[in-house]
C-alpha cells in the first residue's frame, strides 16, 4: 500500500510542470525525491492521524498558497509590504530580517534558503556572502533594487523551486502540529486531535489545506512572542475556539479563525493599522470552504 502510494506520488510530482511550467526538469525530479521521502516520513511519524498528501495534493496546495500570497504573479515573489519593516519572499511570503533585527513575527526565509540548498538548489553567491541576512536597509531601497542583479537572481531561484517551497511549508506544519499538541494541557490534547481529525474527515484535501495554510499564514499559536495583549492568533487558538463536536468543522474553523483574527486586529498596536488587512485575511479563510 505504501509503495503504491509513493509511486503514484512521484508520478504526480514529476508532472508539476502542468501547474508550474517554468520549473526546470532537474529541480522537479529533486523535488519528487524529497517529497517522496516526506510522504514516507509523514506516514511513519507520530502524526498518523492525518491523511497522507498525494503528489496532486502537494501541487494543488503549493499553487493555492502561491495564489493566496501572490495571485500567481512572479514579481510578487520578492515583495516588501507597505507598513512592514521586512521583505516577504517566495510563494509563501517568508519573512527575512536584517542583521540583529527583532520583531514579533517568526523569521522563516533563512531556513527556507538552507532547505533549498540542502535539496539541490543553487543559491545566489551573495546570499552566503551576506550570512543569509537580507541586505536592504528599508523598503525604499528594496523597491529601487527590484530590477538589479541580486533581486533578479533571487526571483529566478524562487520561480524555479516552487515545489520545494511547498515541501518546506508541509515540513514546518508537521513540526508545528507536534509543538501545538505538546504545548497544550494534557487534558486538552485528545480534544485538539479530535478537532483536527474532524476537519480532514469532512474533506481530506480542504481540511489539510486549512490546517497547513493557516499554520503557514498565522503560526501554530505556541510562541510567547507572537501575542498582542497576551492573546495569540495561531492554529492553537483557532482550534481552542471551535466547538468540540461539529458536523461542519471547516465552516466552524473559518468562523473561529475569523474571530481570532478580528481579536488580533483589535489588540494590535494602532500604528500597525492591521484593520486594512482583515478583508484579505477573511477572503483567504473563505478558500478553505467547500465550493470556493
Amino acid at each position: 500500500m505504501l509503495e503504491s502510494t509513493a509511486i503514484s506520488t512521484c508520478h504526480s510530482v514529476t508532472h508539476l510542470g502542468k501547474i508550474w511550467p517554468d520549473l526546470p526538469v532537474m529541480p522537479r525530479l529533486l523535488s519528487c525525491l524529497f517529497l517522496l521521502g516526506l510522504l514516507l516520513l509523514t506516514k511513519a511519524n507520530a502524526q498518523t492521524m492525518l491523511p497522507a498528501l498525494s503528489g496532486d495534493d502537494l501541487g494543488w496546495l503549493g499553487d493555492r498558497i502561491y495564489s493566496n500570497e501572490c495571485n500567481r504573479r512572479p514579481q510578487c515573489l520578492t515583495s516588501w509590504n507597505e507598513g512592514e519593516d521586512f521583505p516577504s519572499l517566495g510563494i509563501g511570503h517568508f519573512i527575512w530580517y536584517r542583521h540583529d533585527q527583532q520583531e514579533v513575527f517568526q523569521e522563516t526565509f533563512p531556513d527556507l534558503l538552507t532547505f533549498l540548498g540542502n535539496h539541490g538548489a543553487e543559491l545566489p553567491f551573495w546570499i552566503a556572502a551576506n550570512d543569509f541576512e537580507q541586505p536592504w536597509a528599508n523598503r525604499e531601497s528594496f523597491i529601487a533594487a527590484q530590477d538589479e542583479a541580486a533581486l533578479s537572481e533571487l526571483r529566478s531561484l524562487l520561480q524555479g523551486t516552487m515545489s520545494l517551497q511547498t515541501a518546506f511549508i508541509v515540513a514546518r506544519f508537521d513540526t508545528a502540529i507536534s509543538s501545538l499538541l505538546a504545548a497544550a494541557p494534557e487534558s486538552q490534547r485528545k480534544i485538539l486531535e479530535f478537532k483536527i481529525n474532524n476537519l480532514t474527515s469532512q474533506n481530506a484535501r480542504l481540511g489539510l489545506y486549512a490546517l497547513i495554510d493557516y499554520v503557514h499564514f498565522k503560526g501554530d499559536g505556541t510562541k510567547p512572542g507572537e501575542r498582542y495583549a497576551d492573546q495569540g492568533w495561531g492554529l492553537l487558538q483557532v482550534l481552542e475556539n471551535m466547538p468540540e463536536h461539529s458536523e461542519t468543522p471547516l465552516q466552524d474553523f473559518v468562523g473561529s479563525a475569523s474571530a481570532v483574527l478580528a481579536q488580533r486586529v483589535a489588540n494590535a498596536p494602532a500604528e500597525r493599522n492591521e484593520q486594512r488587512w482583515l478583508t484579505g485575511w477573511q477572503n483567504r479563510l473563505n478558500t478553505y470552504l467547500p465550493g470556493n
